[in-house]
């Protein structure tokens, strides 16, 4: 699958976490009628983040199917995820990438899915590197077989990293002829049903069971650092948004 690159990070901007976003009930409605992909092509699956836990909010539950058919699923994470919290100095940031590193590392476990490979580039700068991760993602794709997809976070997706790291991987698909899926996370709170900014008419369900749907809620919950209160602050992942994350299918583009 194939689909232009397109920036809405000024749409995101201009829905904050302050705002609720695009109520749970109003997707649901809209993907009751999407197609399945058919993944009977795919032998092996590379599943590209730009911060650890959005392969599991976005993908989570489809490398858990997939893996139970056979698949073989490889994570790449391509940053530690060390700007999530905003403010902390050096120190912290460097131990909050440890942590991030380690919460990867565990919900990879229980999806049940390889260790990950991290490539460490800083976050929050991802477009500045863009070019080596594209060159990256192709030195893996070129060893494995032609039966072997890619996928990654949506080039719309709103989020400068997640652009950034959709527009690499349609780079590496492409050099590689592979086939790539794209998968979103943040269109879910800022976009809205039949939105023009998305590629609705290319979009696929991908084939989760309940069971599935079930490892990846668990494998959230690895993700404290984004899931649990930090001392006074709030949660980096309001429960709303988290809520519609779990509730929604899991989509390709």
């Amino acid at each position: 699958m194939t689909v232009a690159n397109v920036d809405n990070c000024a749409r995101f901007a201009a829905r904050p976490l302050t705002d609720v976003g695009t109520p749970t009930e109003e997707w649901l409605d809209a993907l009751a009628d999407v197609p399945e992909l058919d993944v009977g092509g795919c032998d092996e699956i590379i599943v590209v983040a730009a911060h650890p836990d959005d392969e599991t909010l976005g993908f989570g539950a489809s490398m858990v199917a997939l893996a139970e058919q056979g698949v073989r699923v490889q994570v790449v994470a391509a940053s530690d995820g060390g700007a999530s919290r905003q403010g902390i100095g050096l120190l912290e940031r460097l131990q909050l990438e440890r942590a991030r590193r380690a919460e990867l590392h565990e919900a990879i476990s229980v999806l049940g899915v390889p260790a990950p490979i991290c490539l460490g580039m800083p976050d929050g700068e991802l477009s500045d590197h863009e070019d080596r991760l594209a060159d990256l993602l192709t030195e893996i794709l070129a060893a494995r077989t032609s039966r072997t997809w890619i996928a990654a976070t949506w080039r719309g997706d709103g989020h400068p990293d997640h652009q950034a790291v959709g527009r690499a991987a349609a780079t590496a698909a492409h050099g590689c002829d592979a086939v790539l899926l794209e998968y979103p996370i943040w269109m879910w709170h800022w976009a809205t049903p039949g939105d023009i900014a998305l590629p609705w008419n290319r979009v696929l369900a991908m084939p989760i069971t309940p069971h599935a749907f079930d490892r990846k809620t668990a494998a959230v919950r690895c993700y404290r650092t984004q899931v649990e209160p930090d001392g006074a602050d709030a949660p980096l992942l309001p429960s709303f948004v988290l809520r519609r994350l779990l509730a929604v299918r899991e989509v390709v583009f």
